[in-house]
């Protein structure tokens, strides 16, 4: 949700309250509402399966929402999940991280999910992010979206399906969806 048509820099955005989860898209400041608890269920599973698989690996770091994702000075988004790979550490802030993240998650709900999967992909896709998985809780799927020089690729993981899951930014992993969802 919107908060109106003023423009603001990272700089107001620090000002903001921090009882609040807030984003900054193109200037304009979006409100944040409170995940449902399927929301924050799915989110706490793949977050730990996640975890589990990158520490085993040695691969990088996973981090949660809320945290501060700076693109520009008028864009810092919060997405649910992300993966930021051992060579791409020094993208790891004190306050933020500075730049697009190898892999991004977003837990759709439904007030966020047409920014997300449209005018934050762009960002996305604009900022060095290689891969983005948006997960729908209600139809318990995944879709990843890949970005290479060649364009985007996309697949469709159900989570009843018997194709394997396989993610460009974290081969190997082993993900069961019917342990997501």
């Amino acid at each position: 949700m919107s908060l109106g048509e003023l423009k603001m820099t990272y700089r107001e955005y620090l000002q903001l309250p921090e009882d609040k989860r807030y984003e900054l898209i193109g200037g304009r400041l979006y409100m944040v509402p409170a995940p449902s608890v399927i929301h924050q269920m799915v989110l706490e599973n793949l977050g730990y399966i996640l975890n589990r698989h990158v520490r085993e690996k040695k691969r990088g770091v996973v981090l949660r929402s809320p945290i501060d994702v700076y693109l520009t000075e008028e864009d810092v988004v919060q997405p649910d999940i992300i993966f930021i790979s051992q060579e791409r550490r020094y993208i790891i802030g004190e306050a933020n991280i500075r730049g697009g993240p190898d892999l991004v998650i977003e837990v759709l709900s439904p007030s966020t999910a047409a920014i997300d999967q449209t005018v934050k992909k762009e960002l996305y896709r604009n900022h060095g992010v290689r891969e983005v998985w948006y997960v729908h809780p209600v139809a318990q799927t995944i879709e990843i979206c890949t970005f290479t020089p060649e364009g985007e690729k996309k697949e469709l993981y159900a989570r009843h399906d018997e194709k394997p899951f396989v993610s460009a930014v974290l081969p190997g992993l082993q993900l069961d969806l019917n342990k997501v969802f």
